[in-house]
């Protein structure tokens, strides 16, 4: 049960930290190598000042904000983040529910717990669907098959796993050991689950260690097993946009870009809408913090394609921030997924909750009505931001 001291992202990220085991709480937390990227895609938004406007009345603030011709209440999405029904009992349906009850868009990811159908049936509001190509190009054409039969609306193509992150965190809790179903092995790590006895039941009652239903494979649906090596095995090219572009005839995201240059090939091959993503620091690390990338991309692209961020975003400024700098919305990720681990469907609201008050009160004390009225003249980059953008 949540407690009013939940007042922000902190407070549900060591709530979820106290009710998931070791493995599980990092798999979420953590990020690649020495976690620079992951830091720094937090403390980037610190180098970004608001710069308001006082003695403006603003007692009711418009957040409605319009993505791939779908309008939202938010201007923020729920990001894909793999494996959350290990966060929580059918994580995926849960979420979405609480996503469309706010009046926004979830993003099922490929390397889910709950079949995307189901997902979708959970809730009133609109489903993208995040593709991998686990399994190889006839397993992802059936699952994009799948996801437009049940009604998803875009599909979100990421394009940073060509091999996955050195996630040092899973390596030290025994991830691998503790999926390899060897009893010795898993012996020195399995206590973690033991110490958390009301996620372990609740983790029993749900059916135990997910599979993946959305990446049938012909023996079936396929096993839970290192991400990490599935990834490597499924990395997506430029060239495989044409593909997957014709299978799913719909609007496509794309996802991982991180330069300019990116920016414009991923329109060239027709994205409708990009991500700046650095994969929540989960990738390559020592990478600039996506805040910090923004300027760049929005300048490049122009007004040829709608931009989105991921990244960072633990609060309402934060998002605000993005917006101003020319974001059409955010993802947020791990903010959720706190909430997620901490509580389930209560938790995922309450996160929601936190991030929809945040961004009313900063439009209020900026004196802005609206999330569409924000534009560069309510913050201050540092100069090096503004001089790379104009150098790509």
């Amino acid at each position: 049960m949540l407690r009013v001291t939940h007042v922000n992202i902190d407070d549900l990220r060591l709530a979820a930290k106290r009710r998931l085991p070791r493995v599980v709480f990092d798999y979420i937390d953590g990020g690649a190598d020495a976690e620079v990227t992951l830091r720094e895609n937090c403390r980037a938004f610190d180098d970004v000042a608001l710069r308001p406007r006082s003695a403006v009345a603003t007692s009711q603030c418009d957040l409605r904000t319009t993505v791939l011709g779908t309008t939202g209440a938010l201007p923020f999405l729920l990001a894909p983040v793999g494996s959350s029904r290990m966060f929580y009992p059918r994580g995926e349906e849960v979420a979405a529910r609480a996503a469309g009850d706010a009046g926004t868009t979830y993003i099922l990811s490929t390397l889910s717990g709950c079949r995307v159908a189901d997902v979708k049936a959970a809730t009133p509001g609109p489903v993208w669907y995040q593709l991998y190509l686990v399994g190889g190009r006839d397993v992802a054409l059936a699952a994009i098959s799948r996801a437009r039969a049940a009604g998803c609306s875009a599909l979100v193509v990421t394009i940073d796993t060509p091999v996955a992150g050195m996630r040092e965190r899973d390596l030290r809790n025994g991830t691998r050991e503790l999926l390899s179903g060897n009893p010795v092995t898993m012996f020195p790590h399995v206590w973690q689950f033991f110490v958390r006895p009301r996620w372990f039941a609740s983790y029993l009652r749900d059916g135990g260690l997910m599979s993946f239903p959305n990446v049938m494979l012909p023996s079936g649906p396929m096993p839970y097993a290192d991400v990490g090596a599935m990834l490597a095995q499924s990395m997506t090219s430029w060239d495989d946009l044409a593909w997957i572009r014709e299978a799913w005839g719909g609007r496509i995201v794309v996802k991982g870009v991180h330069t300019a240059d990116d920016a414009r090939r991923a329109i060239d091959g027709g994205a409708d809408a990009i991500v700046v993503s650095n994969h929540g620091g989960r990738q390559l690390d020592g990478v600039a913090a996506t805040i910090r990338v923004l300027p760049e991309v929005v300048a490049a692209v122009g007004d040829r394609t709608e931009v989105l961020l991921d990244g960072g975003i633990r609060r309402g400024s934060d998002i605000v921030k993005a917006l101003c700098l020319g974001a059409r919305a955010v993802l947020i990720g791990r903010a959720y997924a706190y909430g997620l681990g901490a509580a389930g469907g209560q938790g995922v609201a309450r996160t929601i909750d936190i991030l929809r008050s945040d961004v009313v009160r900063t439009l209020q004390l900026l004196g802005v009505a609206s999330t569409a009225a924000l534009d560069r003249s309510f913050v201050d980059v540092p100069d090096q931001w503004d001089r790379r953008a104009a150098s790509r």
